[in-house]
């Protein structure tokens, strides 16, 4: 009788979908979504620097071929052969695939298995202005005056490269536990690189980071026999944290001095930018608390502190992440970003830390800054202003504060800047356009088409995918992103997945292609008959200072509200089978999904988290103690975070994952996790990836999401329809391999 009922059911499955659109499979949904099943793209596409005009990558004949437009024509500018010939007159190898090239009036620039070369295009000539020797170095950072710094052997050098020149050792101690050059503070506060030269490119700022007394943590390489332990620093929340100097380098003088920051050794200096004549460093001095910032001015040549500029102070916490920028043409002036009035906003002060005013103000978020015009006059910045789920380009002049939108419509603006600013590539989509890409006259807006993409998705068994809010019971607006099954039917149930992630610096739900999503495991699950539901809770991003502080000293507990919310919202939809849903979160994510279940048990049937934070004590000093304080300082918030203590409360299917090498959030925190569930007698799933960090990627990354997908279906109790789909697939298709 079961074996009729499967067939009957395979029958009309196989009947229905052949009448319908294909599916997509696992691998077209992870591993093709950022490539064949991506919507059409100019690759690679530029502004030809100097220039109103635009560049991009393209095949012509079969050959990859720069073309060169200006909204009127196209005309080719450099054929793949073409550049092979650039690096046969140095007698260097050849690419076999056209490599990035940047396009200005004087001098196209390249790299090819080493060697960067700089192209005439009035002589047709190439020479190289770096050489592979160098080009094998860590962090390469060239300045304009012809040296380029790097890192070797844990040291810093600093070297001639037009004209050659011989290599100075800056510094002499570096070790694993002594950095030089390199991103500090674990990439927090805007950090990403550990070297600044001044703009005249003769003098080098550059961080040096003593973690002699940071714990090792050993992440161990299982490839290798027997295993190895690398031995990796990582700061706990509430133990010692590094300390970090800056030195500036001469390349004249060929001497080092260190700036004079003072005491306490265990403070954050981020935000470091030259003055326009480089005769000062600024830089923003963050406590260890990180609720007191001082913007302090330093004399480069001495290294003497000179003026505390301004301070920034909360009662819960202070975020630099962008450092001063100065005006063109008024040097005494200098824009600076801030979330002291509840939103993130541009400030313009004097160079003696006075106001001058503050230059966009509302309930919405400045989320980048472009520059200014050629005279100044103009700031160009990117904000949500009209949506937190939009983004668009704006103008304000810096003298009358007056604003201008820019960009139109309801989509996300990816714009592209022309160096004067009078000319933009806007690269733009939504929910219900993959792409669109115009050349546009900033001034005029006279607008030249370049691309409109078709859906990637045309042929396949889409739903229907929609953006709309809830209120939460504080009166907060919580967006959120619904993916429905194709052929949806308002009068039938269906089981609800539900991804989230919660945190900060984490935006999930935008108007833009795919609903943000960054692959198409959404659509992948809702082509099988599930509701796919994300939101994004109290302490995500872009939605101003107290929708993200409303989790200070007590990380999860508003997310699990607005959670609990969003199951009230779901239980209304009479199509919302709300006994059958299952949870999914990675990295902060996967600690949210852990809380969840653990303090509301029985609202999900299945969880899946990825890569968790399961004991914030466990977790890098940065990060957690600017959410949660120190472990002494808060001992109740640590205790509701260490979800090990509350292992004897799950009662749902939890399925744990881990990248087996994952420096960010140690594998510690899920062993613990498990640990704690064997010495309860409560069953688990765990899975590790190995040779994987924190993030799955690869082809792997499709392994990862057919087994999130099984465990939820199988726990769902709609194995059958899974069963029925892979018999399928394996019919019709020829797949591809915190």
């Amino acid at each position: 009788m079961k074996k009729f009922f499967f067939l009957f059911l395979l029958c009309s499955f196989v009947n229905a979908v052949s009448a319908q659109d294909k599916l997509l499979t696992m691998e077209d949904a992870m591993l093709k979504a950022r490539t064949t099943l991506a919507p059409e793209n100019l690759k690679q596409i530029q502004f030809f620097s100097g220039t109103g005009d635009y560049v991009y990558l393209k095949k012509i004949d079969g050959m990859d071929t720069w073309v060169r437009g200006n909204g009127k024509e196209e005309f080719p500018v450099l054929t793949l052969t073409q550049l092979n010939n650039y690096f046969n007159q140095k007698l260097l190898d050849t690419a076999e695939q056209m490599p990035a090239v940047q396009f200005a009036a004087t001098g196209w620039t390249t790299t090819v298995k080493g060697f960067t070369i700089s192209i005439d295009p009035t002589t047709r000539q190439s020479k190289i202005v770096l050489p592979r020797i160098l080009s094998e170095k860590e962090n390469i950072d060239q300045g304009k005056a012809g040296y380029a710094a790097y890192l070797e052997d844990n040291n810093l050098f600093v070297t001639r490269v037009t004209p050659p020149g011989v290599a100075v050792k800056v510094t002499k101690d570096g070790s694993k536990d002594i950095v030089y050059a390199s991103s500090v503070h674990r990439d927090e506060f805007g950090i990403s690189k550990g070297t600044f030269w001044s703009n005249a490119g003769t003098k080098l700022a550059y961080y040096r980071m003593d973690q002699t007394m940071v714990t090792d943590y050993p992440v161990i390489d299982w490839s290798v026999r027997p295993a190895k332990a690398n031995l990796v620093k990582y700061p706990m929340a509430g133990d010692k944290s590094h300390r970090v100097t800056v030195g500036v380098y001469d390349v004249n003088t060929q001497k080092t001095t260190w700036l004079k920051t003072g005491e306490p050794a265990e403070q954050y200096l981020t935000n470091i930018a030259w003055s326009p004549d480089d005769k000062y460093i600024y830089m923003a001095v963050l406590n260890r608390e990180q609720n007191h910032m001082w913007l302090k001015q330093f004399d480069a040549a001495t290294g003497n502190f000179i003026k505390t500029l301004f301070e920034e102070t909360d009662d819960k916490y202070v975020e630099p992440l962008v450092p001063m920028l100065f005006v063109p043409k008024y040097p005494g002036l200098f824009v600076w970003q801030s979330n002291r009035d509840g939103y993130n906003h541009l400030y313009l002060y004097d160079s003696n830390g006075k106001m001058v005013r503050q230059l966009t103000k509302g309930k919405w978020e400045v989320l980048d800054v472009k520059g200014f015009d050629t005279n100044a006059e103009n700031l160009y910045y990117v904000a949500n202003a009209e949506s937190p789920v939009n983004k668009d380009l704006y103008s304000v002049h810096v003298k009358t504060g007056t604003m201008k939108r820019i960009t139109g419509g309801s989509y996300t603006h990816n714009t592209i800047l022309s160096d004067d600013k009078s000319m933009m590539l806007d690269i733009y989509s939504s929910t219900t356009t993959p792409r669109v890409i115009d050349l546009v006259n900033v001034k005029t807006r006279k607008t030249s088409n370049l691309l409109v993409s078709k859906d990637p998705l045309e042929g396949y068994s889409k739903g229907e995918l929609s953006l709309f809010t809830f209120d939460n019971t504080k009166g907060n607006q919580i967006w959120c992103r619904m993916f429905k099954p194709a052929n949806f039917d308002s009068t039938k149930k269906y089981p609800v997945i539900v991804y989230w992630y919660g945190g900060p610096h984490v935006q999930l739900i935008t108007n833009s292609w795919n609903g943000g999503a960054g692959d198409y495991w959404f659509q992948y699950m809702a082509e099988r008959g599930y509701l796919v539901f994300s939101i994004d809770p109290r302490g995500s991003d872009n939605r101003g200072k107290e929708f993200e502080q409303s989790m200070f000293r007590k990380l999860g507990d508003v997310q699990m509200d607005d959670m609990m919310d969003g199951v009230h919202y779901l239980s209304g939809l009479n199509y919302a089978d709300t006994s059958r849903m299952g949870l999914f979160g990675w990295s902060f994510g996967g600690f949210m999904t852990t809380d969840f279940v653990l303090n509301h048990p029985g609202v999900f049937k299945a969880a899946v988290a990825g890569g968790p934070v399961m004991d914030g004590k466990y977790y890098e000093i940065m990060y957690t103690e600017r959410y949660m304080d120190t472990p002494k300082e808060n001992p109740l918030g640590y205790a509701a975070t260490d979800l090990t203590k509350q292992a004897g409360n799950l009662k749902d299917d939890l399925l744990l994952i881990h990248g087996l090498q994952d420096p960010v959030v140690v594998q510690q925190h899920s062993v613990n996790f498990v640990k704690a569930c064997v010495d309860k007698g409560i069953q688990i799933d765990y899975m590790i990836y190995p040779g994987h960090e924190h993030n799955v990627l690869g082809k792997d990354r499709a392994h990862l999401y057919q087994k999130v997908s099984n465990f939820i279906s199988d726990k769902l109790e709609s194995a059958g329809i899974l069963i029925i789909d892979l018999a399928w697939e394996q019919q019709n298709t020829n797949p591809v391999y915190w």
